[in-house]
């Protein structure tokens, strides 16, 4: 008799690793999610949680999209066979995509940024947004914003 699968991730992925400061930073305008490629060490520490999206971002090139800037840390057991912490990785989505942010990039000044890593039925994946960047007073409406959305709550909580 087969045994039933547990259901402790309930269909959701957790992020393993976020880029919380690309939502300070940058209006998202449209999310994707593309694979890896990496090598056995790099694999390794993303699982164990030793990874940083910040600052990083992804770049065409060759036809091709690759992570830039992102940090992996080396893996410890591995010794000298490690792999370099911020190389850039290859990124691995369907052509139509690659061909659409590529221009979108180039003509319209949008930039790809990586928002989080996760591992989704045992492969890492990137969910990348293409973004535009927000200027200073864009930043502090948001935060007026999010201060009277937290003083109406407070304030509706206190009621009850």
């Amino acid at each position: 008799m087969a045994k039933k699968k547990s259901s402790k991730g309930n269909g959701q992925n957790p992020a393993l690793a976020s880029n919380r400061k690309a939502f300070h930073d940058y209006e998202v305008l449209e999310r994707y999610e593309a694979g890896l490629v990496l090598t056995g060490t790099e694999i390794k520490s993303i699982r164990a949680g030793r990874a940083d999206l910040r600052d990083s971002y992804a770049r065409p090139q060759d036809g091709e999209l690759w992570l830039v800037n992102a940090y992996i840390a080396p893996y410890g057991p591995a010794s000298m066979f490690n792999h370099d912490p911020r190389r850039p990785r290859k990124l691995l989505l369907h052509r139509e995509e690659i061909d659409k942010l590529s221009s979108a990039v180039s003509e319209k000044g949008l930039t790809i940024v990586a928002l989080r890593l996760l591992i989704k039925n045992h492969v890492a994946k990137v969910e990348l947004a293409l973004a535009r960047g927000k200027r200073q007073y864009d930043k502090r409406r948001a935060i007026i914003s999010r201060e009277l959305d937290m003083e109406a709550r407070r304030a509706v909580g206190a009621t009850r």
